[in-house]
């Protein structure tokens, strides 16, 4: 027989189209009426904000192989222009289903509860066109700067991102048909709430009006020698991915400040305009911008979506929100325990955000006041704004103990962030690393050195998300926290690494990239694929973000094909496709996008019944494998491995909150007529609430059997 050629582009999907596969998923949830309207509001805002993102880096590198004419073709065969090609007609109907969602379907249902969103400053009646007025004078136009384009003043900088008002004008009192024509543009200011209130109804309904249309009413205000022929917004996207030479930069801190300020004037890469903006004024944007036709996006509706999330945040209408949720307790660790103790009891596994990230905070805290504490050592990817955790390593510090920390400043719009807090801890006497050079730390780690009784006792946190309290309560992660002798010296070892050149003979149970978690995850598939080729049972569960490193791809082919059974559940990009004959048959691929951000990445191996369950903070992406460090972290205790695999079940029957990848690469949500419905987000966060009530915490059963259904 032939041999199969696992690695063949037709068997893998690009993978900025698997992304933006993944943004039509997030908005099905905006369009899903079952889902309360507010928390609709809010999906269709991220895929605003997702998608800007998307172009700011996934995009701007796609033109940057293109101007650099890099003609290399990716893993599914397209060359850099092609994939721009099909991304630019991809996202035109994924912007027209953004936009039709908007005025369709949610603005109509906003009416319907009390809420009036003015589409246009003329449907304003009179008095509240007086309100508006006084308030654009008292609290709009001494903010706002107007700048005119002549020949003594070139056209101004338009900053990454930014709301503006694009206008033609015509000096007063000219003649004729050829008036001369003047450029003005004005920039809506980001210090200035973007939704203004208009005073209530006499029947008790709200209304609201964007401030670019404040602006555009009162615009003559602004230029008042000239006659206004056309005003229009607009936005520009700008390439924002930073270009680092690590090997060259002296100061790697200072090259980062100097390139953050880059993206502000970065090459334009999209511009948003209104549908119905003036020719005359288009042509002079697409001309200044130096921009093709294909990256112009006429919209028809307001720019920016990402103003629903503010829209969101409006008091009173708290019944057209899911209820506000609240981590449970975790059983093992009260808020007055001693966690060191509890830790030497047995490891603890913590699931974010149905179980609080108290402990996690707890952990570092304690340890910074506790006596016997000798050393903390943690790497931070990113943290929140005012984050606890950063304020107890410099209090660790401040109190003598040996405080090491690894910021990792290229963490990708976290960088400025960073930089403050890598200064504030070295202010506070913290040692700080600043990465390694040509990779990102993305490995989620902290280590606890203390002096007991019996001798140095290391404790140990590892996580599949950041040290980042506020996230903590919107993403999935699992967390371990042990006090293992074989993982305390493997954490050492970790550090001594980063902060030095030191690297150990052998490793006890932690795996890390860049330099063997590749091999070892490949290992592990071919494990299962040789079981199942001598007639045992081969299974592979594996959930994360993302799926698009070939040869990882190429091992789960070959294991299919050898009758290894393959569950991936993977959120965002899957370059993976399902179907295909003889190669990937038995693999089947879900994606689950509810209320939480699913972001646990969490590997389970069957082992011919000797079962293996890992969990880690690295995707199955090149990056993660090849040009980050990462670490893979096996589960042992008994009841844990049962409880993550139990984890894994519920995830694979979920038939609310599904997408299940189809061969002709399109995701269909499960049929569940007939059924049970089961929403694993929902069910976790009843289920850490049992759990923090029971008086023992139960061991859980593998098969997940509901007993009434779903109203």
């Amino acid at each position: 027989m032939e041999k199969t050629d696992f690695t063949k582009t037709e068997y893998y999907r690009n993978r900025e189209l698997s992304w933006l596969a993944f943004n039509e998923r997030v908005l099905s949830e905006a369009r899903d009426k079952s889902i309360p309207l507010f928390e609709r509001l809010k999906f269709l805002s991220i895929t605003a904000s997702n998608l800007d993102e998307f172009f700011m880096i996934r995009v701007a590198s796609l033109k940057d192989m293109v101007n650099a004419n890099y003609t290399k073709k990716d893993i599914a065969g397209l060359t850099a222009q092609e994939q721009l090609d099909r991304i630019g007609e991809e996202t035109q109907k994924l912007v027209g289903l953004q936009y039709s969602t908007y005025s369709r379907s949610l603005l109509p249902m906003l009416r319907q509860h009390g809420l009036n969103v003015i589409q246009q400053h003329e449907e304003l009646t009179e008095e509240q066109g007086v309100y508006v007025d006084r308030y654009f004078r008292d609290n709009v136009y001494p903010v706002l700067t107007p700048m005119a384009v002549d020949s003594s003043r070139p056209f101004p900088l338009i900053r990454n991102k930014t709301l503006n008002i694009g206008a033609l004008l015509s000096k007063k009192n000219q003649s004729g048909k050829d008036k001369e024509m003047e450029f003005a543009t004005v920039q809506v200011p980001s210090v200035l709430p973007r939704i203004v209130p208009l005073p209530h109804g006499k029947d008790g309904s709200r209304t609201v009006i964007l401030l670019e249309e404040v602006i555009e009413r009162n615009m003559q205000q602004l230029f008042l020698s000239y006659d206004i022929i056309c005003a229009s917004p607009y936005r520009v996207m700008r390439n924002a991915d930073l270009t680092i030479e690590e090997d060259e930069a002296a100061d790697l801190l200072k090259e980062i400040q100097k390139q953050l300020k880059k993206r502000q004037w970065g090459e334009v890469i999209r511009l948003e305009v209104e549908e119905k903006i003036d020719k005359r004024l288009l042509k002079l944007l697409r001309k200044e911008f130096d921009i093709r036709d294909e990256a112009i996006y006429k919209i028809n509706g307001p720019l920016d979506l990402t103003f629903l999330m503010k829209m969101y945040g409006l008091e009173g209408f708290d019944d057209l929100k899911n209820p506000k949720h609240v981590p449970a307790p975790v059983r093992e660790l009260p808020a007055d325990c001693d966690i060191f103790e509890e830790i030497r009891k047995g490891d603890i596994l913590l699931h974010h955000p149905y179980q609080t990230f108290d402990p996690v905070v707890k952990f570092v805290r304690d340890a910074a006041v506790d006596p016997k504490v000798l050393a903390i050592k943690q790497t931070l990817y990113r943290v929140s704004g005012n984050s606890p955790i950063i304020a107890a390593l410099a209090q660790a510090a401040e109190n003598g103990k040996q405080v090491s920390v690894l910021v990792e400043l290229k963490a990708r719009f976290d960088e400025e962030n960073n930089i403050i807090w890598a200064k504030m801890l070295e202010k506070a006497g913290c040692h700080v690393i600043y990465g390694l050079v040509g990779l990102k730390t993305h490995s989620k780690i902290t280590l606890v050195v203390r002096r007991e009784e019996d001798g140095i006792r290391r404790y140990v946190h590892l996580g599949t998300g950041n040290y980042n309290d506020s996230t903590a309560k919107l993403y999935t992660d699992l967390g371990l926290l042990t006090c293992s002798a074989p993982i305390g010296e493997d954490a050492t070892a970790v550090f001594n690494m980063l902060s030095g050149y030191s690297e150990p003979a052998f490793w006890n149970k932690l795996t890390l990239a860049p330099i063997w978690l590749k091999d070892r995850f490949l290992q592990l598939i071919e494990r299962e694929k040789e079981h199942a080729k001598n007639g045992g049972e081969g299974r592979i569960i594996a959930k994360m973000n993302s799926l698009c490193d070939r040869d990882v791809i190429a091992a789960l082919y070959e294991a299919s094909a050898a009758g290894v059974k393959i569950d991936l559940v993977v959120r965002g990009i899957c370059c993976l496709k399902v179907g295909i004959p003889g190669v990937s048959e038995n693999i089947s691929v879900r994606s689950i996008v509810g209320n939480f951000l699913e972001h646990s990445r969490i590997y389970y191996f069957y082992n011919n019944g000797q079962e293996e369950v890992y969990c880690s903070s690295a995707d199955w992406m090149p990056r993660n494998l090849e040009k980050r460090v990462e670490i893979l972290f096996p589960v042992e205790r008994p009841e844990l491995k049962e409880e993550v695999i139990h984890i894994l079940d519920i995830e694979l029957q979920d038939n609310v909150k599904a997408h299940v990848l189809q061969p002709d690469d399109t995701y269909v949500k499960v049929d569940r007529r007939g059924k049970v419905a089961l929403n694993s987000q929902d069910y976790f966060v009843e289920e850490a609430r049992e759990k923090a009530r029971a008086e023992e915490t139960p061991v859980n059963s593998r098969v997940f059997i509901p007993e009434e259904p779903a109203q």
